[in-house]
């Protein structure tokens, strides 16, 4: 599914209407209540249908001319009513109630699968997708979904129940009447449907922009700060401003479509009812029919009428809502990379830290034509620590996010302790596997529950270890609510020293045999870089550790630093082996960095 999927319209045929009933699934644990609730729903709308019929047989009881020999008087009229109006308050209360848990359960349970359909698909399919997008499809089509169980399936059944009773009432009770009623009734029904095709498609269109809207929102809003910096205030405003007013302009075209619709139910539907009732009229003047029928007629033809107006729009509903189910079973159905039922019970594989790369070429699959790693081979013994040095673009990140098995190799392999990689259980590897970014990304809860990340399961005194061995735990307590102290939006109530000594204590709890650092110090100042270096030092300790690094006087001491340029080696070996070849690239990178220092670079 690509950006463009969400704008697919949904078409009936046999397959794809036997497709989206699958989300029946998700109500069938809820059978029982859904049908007491549908028992519940006729039933109701059947006494309703009966008692509409009672004031005019009580108009004609009045009059000393009842049609139905009952023996009953005005008076106990009265009392029906009331055991009328009580029973179907009771069943419109339990019916409701009975709808909403089947609702509200049912939706629950898909938001819930839905949700972890999208966390465990690979990365590949966050990049070829906008995060409104996803958002739209767990939030915006559920609640489509979950309207036209709570609400628009009820009312479409009733009204269907209403139509069919109606129609055998009035032509039991009032036939010559009832004939002209009914001549109306198919060509509204086509009518309406013709018309209902129209609006969702308008609908549709409303509702993918905004999508577009949201996704505006949520993008400015996740990077606030990125805009201010570049006072791009007024452009953002712009672009948020034209995005609504197309919400606004399609709104339009669908109040107008729905306008001409109501048009033509008022017009033709409404105008035959007046017909029907002059007719009425002068059948009560010239004794054919009794006034009490007549009133009856009335009331049951408004009721018809309303229901037969009403069908456009529930049937509008329920295929806006076809549409949302199919692009939710579109991502219902794709494989997880990761069995969350699985994963959660299962024991981590336990690995010494071996890695090994062998002739390791890749593409990223968006970008085919661009060949990112050339054979590349690395080899990093259990407990060594080894750097990757090179200009952006280079490869580094990628030879990190392919040992994560974030994608599959384009060539070549790579092995954890003599095994491939693709034979270690996914959940597995990444647990052994711990991150130390450049961009630490915290969660907007506290310190103590952001440390815990690492481990989930941790109790107060491993979290609290942790934060020592970072040297984390002298500023928490510093503050009034130590490990209780809220981070913020993406831990912006933190210095980026503070950030990335949580994201370090997060690393030690995690206790990965294989651990990664992305240029974690780059953009520290010196006294921070200090704090943060010590605390990586003490992570490393014992760990298989891969450096990512500009700053090359953090790597001075690693056991083997390779050197990339455009996706290839050129370079490997000791900080000494390479600053002593004056015409390395990476010596060339050193002058660079450290021609106003006063660090000695030849061997030390």
């Amino acid at each position: 599914m690509d950006n463009n999927d969400s704008k697919k319209k949904f078409e009936f045929s046999k397959d794809n209407v036997k497709r989206v009933l699958q989300v029946f699934k998700y109500i069938k644990p809820y059978w029982v209540e859904f049908v007491i609730a549908m028992i519940l729903l006729v039933l109701g709308s059947l006494i309703f249908m009966v008692l509409m019929g009672l004031p005019g047989e009580m108009t004609n009881t009045a009059i000393g001319q009842p049609k139905f020999k009952f023996g009953l008087s005005v008076n106990d009229y009265g009392w029906i009513f009331l055991v009328v109006l009580i029973v179907q308050g009771v069943f419109s209360y339990f019916r409701t109630v009975l709808f909403s848990v089947v609702s509200e359960k049912g939706m629950a349970n898909i938001r819930k699968d839905l949700y972890n359909k999208i966390i465990t698909q690979p990365i590949v399919f966050f990049e070829e997708r906008r995060i409104g997008e996803l958002t739209s499809r767990i939030t915006t089509d559920i609640e489509q979904l979950q309207n036209v169980f709570s609400v628009t399936l009820a009312e479409f059944i009733r009204q269907v129940v209403v139509i069919v009773s109606g129609v055998a009432i009035i032509v039991y009770w009032t036939p010559s009447l009832s004939l002209i009623m009914l001549f109306t009734f198919p060509l509204v029904v086509v009518v309406a449907m013709i018309f209902g095709r129209y609006i969702r498609s308008i609908s549709k269109k409303r509702q993918d922009q905004l999508a577009t809207t949201n996704t505006i929102v949520e993008e400015t809003f996740q990077s606030f700060s990125m805009v201010k910096s570049f006072v791009n205030e007024y452009y953002e405003s712009v672009r948020y401003a034209s995005s609504v007013d197309d919400v606004v302009k399609i709104s339009l075209r669908f109040a107008k479509l729905r306008g001409v619709f109501f048009v033509f139910i008022i017009t033709i539907l409404f105008g035959a009812i007046f017909f029907i009732l002059w007719r009425g009229a002068l059948m009560v003047e010239n004794k054919e029919m009794e006034s009490g029928d007549l009133f009856s007629f009335i009331i049951y033809t408004t009721i018809l009428g309303g229901a037969i107006a009403s069908f456009g729009t529930l049937y509008t509903q329920i295929l806006s809502a076809l549409g949302a189910t199919e692009r939710i079973l579109e991502i219902l159905d794709r494989d997880s990379e990761i069995q969350i039922s699985e994963s959660k019970n299962e024991a981590a594989q336990s690995i010494s830290g071996k890695v090994e790369f062998k002739n390791v070429s890749f593409s990223y699959p968006t970008r085919n034509d661009v060949e990112v790693l050339k054979n590349i081979s690395i080899t990093v013994l259990s407990g060594q620590k080894i750097a990757l040095v090179g200009q952006s673009g280079g490869g580094k990140s990628t030879i990190v996010q392919l040992l994560l098995r974030f994608y599959n190799t384009g060539g070549g392999s790579i092995y954890i302790d003599d095994i491939p990689l693709e034979n270690i259980p996914l959940y597995s590897l990444r647990k052994e596997i711990g991150i130390v970014p450049q961009d630490v990304i915290l969660f907007g809860g506290s310190i103590l529950e952001n440390i815990r990340y690492g481990k989930t399961d941790a109790d107060f005194e491993e979290i609290k270890e942790a934060a020592r061995l970072s040297n984390s735990l002298e500023f928490i307590e510093s503050f009034p609510d130590k490990f209780d102290t809220v981070v913020g939006e993406r831990g912006i109530k933190l210095s980026g020293g503070q950030r990335q000594r949580i994201a370090i204590a997060r690393a030690i709890l995690k206790n990965p045999r294989i651990l990664i650092l992305d240029e974690a110090t780059s953009s520290l100042d010196a006294e921070s870089e200090k704090l943060v270096q010590d605390a990586l030092e003490n992570l490393m300790v014992g760990r298989t550790s891969i450096i990512i690094a500009h700053r090359l006087a953090t790597i001075k001491d690693v056991d083997c630093i390779y050197v990339l340029e455009k996706g290839e080696i050129l370079e490997s070996g000791t900080h000494n082996q390479l600053i002593n070849n004056p015409d390395g690239l990476y010596a060339q990178y050193a002058r660079l960095q450290f021609q106003n220092n006063n660090i000695i670079l030849q061997n030390n």
